[in-house]
């Protein structure tokens, strides 16, 4: 598995904890604030790296 589909999938998890938080239902209080803050850096890693390499390696973006 390469890199963009990790982050990719990071922002999958992201944008679904940030909707659950949003209905209620956020996993911080079910989880371990340690791991919690875990996942949120690599969410905010991946949103970063996208942000510079989406272009590139995105097919809709940069049809070949």
């Amino acid at each position: 598995m390469n890199l963009h589909k990790v982050t990719f999938i990071l922002l999958i998890v992201g944008g679904l904890a940030w909707g659950l938080e949003a209905i209620g239902y956020g996993l911080g209080s079910y989880l371990p604030s340690t791991l919690m803050m875990v996942v949120y850096i690599l969410v905010g890693l991946a949103a970063i790296y996208e942000i510079f390499a989406h272009k590139g390696l995105c097919r809709n973006c940069n049809p070949q």
